[in-house]
């Protein structure tokens, strides 16, 4: 089945094409056209009228949608949950747990292997484990009764449930350096974070293949002019890559600007680190059995304030960073979809150029989601 997609405003990273077409068969991009190239006839063609198109995105860190959490009971939750991310343009994406029992987590990674197995919204490439190793004194919204040190044999137990891509963790616990090394042996992504680590001892997992951090700035510690932390870390070493929230609530416009300008783009990942309420009302929602109020954009404990992931969508952090920033989306584009894709090693994402898969995102001026390709079929 061949497909034509024309008068395209292309953005791929580097590349920007006014008036481009786009040539798919059999789920796969086969060419790209500038304006003025003779088109080819295809079973089936889709006007864009001019509005952008970018690689489909891909979210590696969130923890639900639509009123139900990825670590919940109902098997329903998965198809809800990957109908409304391809809502905001994501295509592929990275179920992300929370700080629970080995059996709760078993139970939903069997949930998601059979979502995984017959998806009917965004594709998983993974399961990203937020926690339970994570340290008691930056748990953010994380369930401290089922906070505990590392443990591969666990990690390996779940791993068979379905695959894990990606596990965050906090590199000062106890047998973390070798967890570090143990993952990496696994094919599994490591990252710190809800972490008290000092850049030392962050530098020390660096040794054994650590290079990477989850939520940045937030849950981690602080730069500070006589130890600088996670934050100083981040920004100082440019082989480390950041996630990012970028709802402008969990980082501000400039301290969102800061990083962009400080950090190599090809460095950064957008992230939503959403949770149940997304694409919900602001009220009384939960995160890992713990009540949370939404109430003016931000998801909050009801015990204490802390905020409790977001109701961030995908299409809006990349807008918040482009008004933020300024910078052309041909560069920010990279940030959305291709360094997840190179850093989970998977080489036919992220690009919107021959050979890759038909996974694309057609947003208009406004960053409004019009249409979603999957493996170059229709979604909305």
């Amino acid at each position: 089945m061949s497909l034509l997609i024309q008068n395209a405003t292309v953005i791929t990273p580097g590349i920007k094409l006014n008036g481009a077409a786009i040539l798919v068969d059999n789920g796969k991009i086969r060419r790209v056209f500038a304006a003025g190239e003779a088109l080819p006839k295809t079973d089936e063609t889709f006007d864009a009228a001019g509005q952008m198109v970018v690689p489909g995105f891909i979210d590696m860190h969130f923890h639900g949608a639509m009123g139900y959490e990825t670590t919940t009971d109902d098997p329903k939750a998965m198809a809800a949950i990957g109908k409304a991310k391809i809502l905001e343009g994501v295509t592929d994406c990275c179920p992300t747990t929370l700080t629970l029992s080995e059996d709760r987590l078993a139970k939903s990674l069997g949930y998601i292997e059979a979502y995984r197995q017959n998806p009917t919204g965004a594709d998983v490439i993974g399961t990203h484990l937020e926690g339970p190793y994570v340290n008691p004194e930056c748990l953010g919204a994380q369930n401290p009764a089922y906070q505990r040190n590392p443990d591969i044999d666990e990690i390996r137990r779940l791993h068979a449930v379905s695959p894990v891509s990606l596990i965050t963790y906090a590199i000062e616990l106890p047998g973390a350096l070798e967890f570090t090394e143990d993952l990496l042996d696994m094919g599994i992504l490591p990252s710190c974070g809800h972490t008290n680590a000092t850049a030392a001892q962050f530098n020390a997992g660096c040794l054994r293949g650590l290079r990477r951090l989850t939520h940045f700035c937030n849950q981690m510690t602080k730069l500070h002019h006589r130890e600088i932390g996670m934050v100083g870390t981040g920004l100082r070493n440019s082989e480390v890559y950041l996630e990012m929230i970028c709802d402008k609530i969990h980082l501000c416009p400039d301290m969102i600007d800061l990083i962009f300008h400080r950090k190599n783009l090809d460095h950064i990942i957008l992230i939503t680190d959403a949770m149940e309420a997304s694409h919900l009302q602001a009220g009384k929602y939960q995160l890992g059995g713990l009540d949370v109020i939404v109430k003016d954009g931000a998801a909050r404990l009801a015990s204490n304030g802390a905020l409790a992931g977001s109701i961030l969508e995908m299409n809006n952090a990349l807008k918040n960073v482009y008004e933020v920033t300024g910078m052309p989306l041909e560069e920010l584009i990279r940030t959305t979809s291709l360094n997840q894709a190179q850093e989970l090693g998977i080489r036919d994402l992220g690009r919107i150029e021959a050979g890759f898969r038909a996974n694309l995102t057609v947003l208009d001026d406004s960053f409004k989601v019009t249409q979603v390709f999957l493996r170059g079929k229709k979604q909305l």
